[in-house]
């Protein structure tokens, strides 16, 4: 199985609902669930492979305080190196509807000082020679998303995979946006969008003649992926050729991180050598049962027998 490694935002996620309606300014809402733990894309993504059996590397960076403590804690050894930032650990608030869908309150804490350095210090890029590296929360991580290009180099000389999930910007796709992450895609290996990432970055209304014209943008080889919630998902393959997979009908009880999920899955299918269209099928299964489970679950370790490949 080729090595994995996830780059990115991990923070504290304090989940609370189902809510609705919206309350109104100055009053208390009582509700049946609340639960404190990690998040992030990143985080998401780390404790997915985790609970399916999966080896990983992780850099990020945390926070000053007891929350940031707390995170290194949940990672173990895994955070040894993490380094920690002078801000207070990044801190999410969400409220979920009834839904499924969900709010975010978040305060910038830690994410954006997280740099090249911090990243080069906690991976070991020999150890995951071969491999794939996923990197997300990009707009989160100011520090260094500015040095994406060297962290582009750095895996290109250790022939690892870079995989791109950049989140949702917080000031939208503005053309900044959307330039920047075309830009970044020229130099990765495999895209995992959204169904409104895939069409706003294209510019096409269609998610699958979009997501041929990003393919189109990138190396050789390349493959993008489309996730399309209930619809389950679609991919661009190395050779231009269009895979999909439905996704169960499941009944939703929290989509926080479902994308995040659906990654962590794709990728440890991909690495153990497997066909394209059962890695969509390990992403939306996984995925699917993480949303439809409370407390979360991610559901029996994925088999990594399969015999190493080269793409």
């Amino acid at each position: 199985m080729r090595p994995l490694a996830v780059i990115g935002n991990v923070n504290v996620d304090l989940i609370l609902g189902p809510a609705e309606p919206w309350p109104k300014a100055g009053t208390e809402v009582i509700v049946d669930h609340d639960e404190l733990r990690v998040g992030g894309a990143a985080g998401n993504s780390a404790l997915t492979w985790s609970a399916l059996g999966v080896d990983f590397e992780i850099a990020a960076n945390v926070g000053s305080d007891e929350f940031g403590r707390w995170l290194r804690g949940a990672f173990g050894e895994r955070a040894a190196k993490w380094p920690v930032s002078a801000e207070g650990t990044t801190l999410s608030v969400g409220i979920t509807h009834p839904d499924g869908e969900r709010t975010f309150f978040t305060t910038r804490g830690h994410l954006p000082r997280f740099t090249l350095d911090d990243v080069l210090s906690v991976l070991d890029g020999e150890r995951l020679a071969g491999g794939y590296m996923l990197l997300c929360g990009s707009f989160l991580t100011t520090d260094l998303t500015v040095d994406y290009e060297e962290l582009f180099d750095w895996a290109d000389k250790h022939r690892i995979t870079t995989v791109l999930d950049t989140g949702w910007p917080l000031d939208g796709w503005t053309e900044e946006n959307c330039g920047a992450t075309r830009a970044w895609l020229t130099r990765c290996g495999c895209a995992l969008m959204n169904e409104i990432e895939t069409t706003t970055l294209a510019g096409l209304p269609d998610p699958i003649e979009a997501a041929r014209d990003l393919r189109a943008h990138m190396p050789e080889g390349a493959i993008v992926v489309v996730k399309r919630g209930p619809q389950g998902a679609v991919a661009i393959d190395a050779d231009g050729a269009l895979v999909s997979v439905p996704a169960p009908v499941v009944s939703v009880v929290d989509t926080i991180g479902a994308g995040d999920v659906f990654n962590a899955a794709f990728l440890a299918t991909l690495a153990a050598g497997k066909p394209l269209v059962a890695c969509l099928e390990a992403g939306t299964n996984v995925a699917s049962k993480a949303i439809s489970t409370l407390p979360r679950s991610y559901g029996r370790p994925l088999q990594s027998d399969a015999k190493e490949t080269t793409r």
